[in-house]
């Protein structure tokens, strides 16, 4: 509320600002074609033309814009033009340059950043520090003739992030083509490939080519792939492998009208068909991915709710590989907060799901979007008002800081909700002992071998339904019932190994603790030792019934002692029974 507030003052100033900036300007016109004409005015002192409806003379428009560009010189230049000018909206800069002072810029420039900080009830700006830190990156590692954010790499860099993989030919030199390129051998300038596994919007394995074909440094973003080969020109050189078997012509490449010449091959026809989804993607790069529930989209754009609807989201993080982490997201809605229309004998619930994961540069990593449904028969409805209903989605990202925003929406009740927080997907580095989440679950069980890896809920071979805690930050709620059971599942990362025995040695300790007394409730030691052929990654499982605790809150713990490396870690989770 405060940021919208916040936001109504400086339009209103703006405002105010500008209608006085017009009076000015429209008194001054009057009082200079007053002059000009003899100052004819009628007995009540007022002109007779409208100074309203007067024309700007082309000497006036001409002096206006000496002074706007006397004025926007110096720092707000350079910001306008170098600092964001990758990253500002065409009605933001529209609107800058109608500012008319350096205070209402300044103004404008802090609501600028606050607008696109991820965390705005804290003084840091992570949104900010980054995008300057891309920036010097950039201009670091980019440069050529000029600054690294003014070159083909540095923009992509900077609106984008750091890509997954990066396959580069700094030299250029002797290229083995693919055969989607023609096969065959020739050489090439520098050249760099940088893939992203995921845009949003735009698709899977996004591959961005840059090519230096002037040898300076200055590698340009091409969707051209034919353009790194040098021998292009060269006659009977760089042949691809239907040309030196006779099967095609090098001028065959410069008889077409396509965008790449590639030359013929195995695959021309399909290269042929794909050179609009190029060109498509081309300009997707530049442009918002693409939204299907509009209405949660606004929700989340604006914030503004009339009619919120509550859920609960967690979110958890598990190691793929070194530079992927899992993050399954968990979306829990109580039936009560849901409306359910009668059909047949069968009452249904449907609630829209909307999410969307950003750098803290607002760069769109991920969005997904689903249609739930909950079936209850009608004289069940009543007694199944507190069960909750679960969603899941699993979000492979790279380590960082992301802002990650839901909007669910009650169809039938037309109630919307949101939720959005920062979050740090942590670094598992190779040579520090570390865990995935500590996953409190109200299912556990394994998963069919056809099956292991897909599915909600499915981690790797095994089925884990998180349960979901409040919002007000209270711990998940367990019933005290014998069918009831509390399962806690843990991966530990990097284990040290025996150089002669090629086994790790570790110690897991495992403690169920009453917060009220801090006295252990359950207590449970185990080692590799015991858990036979286990390697540098250990999944930990562990059940127990929730009879068997008293109504309370509980803390779990465990302690992973590596002998090998004497690192220890000891990660914790909270929960109630009822």
């Amino acid at each position: 509320m405060s940021r919208v507030g916040s936001g109504s003052k400086i339009l209103s100033f703006w405002l105010m600002a500008a209608l006085v900036l017009s009076a000015s300007v429209f008194a001054q016109d009057s009082k200079e074609a007053g002059s000009a004409s003899g100052g004819s005015q009628d007995q009540a002192g007022q002109n007779n033309t409208d100074p309203l409806k007067q024309p700007i003379s082309e000497k006036q428009r001409k002096k206006n814009e000496k002074a706007l560009k006397q004025e926007l010189r110096g720092p707000y230049k350079k910001w306008l033009d170098e600092d964001v000018v990758w990253i500002i909206t065409d009605q933001e800069r529209q609107a800058f340059k109608q500012l008319t002072n350096d205070e209402e810029r300044d103004q404008f420039i802090e609501a600028f950043w606050q607008r696109r900080d991820p965390t705005p009830d804290t003084e840091e700006n992570e949104y900010k520090e980054e995008h300057y830190r891309r920036i010097a990156y950039a201009n670091e590692h980019f440069a050529a003739g000029v600054p690294g954010w003014k070159t083909d790499r540095g923009r992509i860099y900077i609106m984008y992030g750091a890509p997954d993989e990066i396959e580069s030919h700094p030299s250029g030199g002797t290229y083995e083509r693919p055969m989607e390129e023609g096969g065959g051998e020739t050489s090439t300038f520098p050249f760099e490939d940088w893939r992203y596994r995921y845009l949003e919007g735009i698709g899977q394995e996004v591959i961005i080519e840059f090519v230096d074909t002037c040898m300076c440094g200055e590698f340009h973003m091409t969707i051209d792939r034919s353009e790194k080969d040098a021998l292009l020109y060269t006659p009977n050189a760089g042949l691809t492998m239907w040309e030196q078997m006779g099967m095609a012509s090098k001028t065959q490449r410069f008889q077409g009208s396509g965008l790449e010449r590639l030359g013929v091959g195995p695959d021309s026809s399909m290269l042929a068909s794909k050179e609009f989804d190029r060109l498509e993607q081309y300009a997707k790069l530049q442009a918002p991915p693409p939204i299907k529930f509009k209405d949660l989209e606004e929700v989340v754009n604006t914030k503004v709710i009339l009619n919120p609807m509550p859920f609960d989201v967690r979110t958890d993080f598990v190691k793929v590989t070194d530079d992927t982490v899992l993050v399954p997201v968990t979306i829990q809605m109580k039936n009560r907060d849901i409306t359910f229309v009668n059909k047949d004998g069968v009452e249904r619930g449907t609630v829209n799901i909307f999410g969307r994961v950003s750098t803290l540069t607002d760069r769109v990593v991920q969005t997904f979007e689903d249609t739930v449904q909950v079936d209850v028969p009608a004289e069940l409805l009543p007694r199944t008002a507190e069960n909750a209903s679960v969603y899941w989605k699993a979000l492979p990202l790279r380590p960082g800081r992301y802002k990650v925003e839901i909007a669910v929406k009650d169809v039938n009740g037309d109630r919307k909700g949101l939720w959005s927080r920062g979050i740090v997907v942590p670094e598992y580095s190779d040579d520090k002992l570390s865990t995935s989440s500590l996953i409190v679950a109200d299912q556990m069980e394994p998963v069919p071998t056809k099956t292991i890896g897909t599915g909600s809920f499915v981690i790797g071979a095994t089925k884990i339904r998180p349960r979901v805690g409040p919002a007000n930050g209270k711990p998940a709620v367990f019933k005290k019932d014998k069918d009831q059971k509390l399962n806690f599942w843990m991966q530990v990362y990097n284990l040290g190994v025996d150089e002669k025995t090629h086994k790790p040695s570790a110690t897991f300790e495992y403690d169920i603790i009453n917060v009220a007394t801090n006295k252990p409730i359950v207590q449970k030691v185990e080692s590799t030792e015991q858990m036979g052929n286990v390697g540098e990654q250990v999944t930990l499982q562990k059940s127990i019934a929730s009879a068997v605790l008293q109504p309370g809150v509980y803390k779990i713990e465990i302690k992973v002692n590596d002998k090998i490396s004497k690192q220890t870690v000891d990660p914790s989770a909270v929960f109630a029974v009822e």
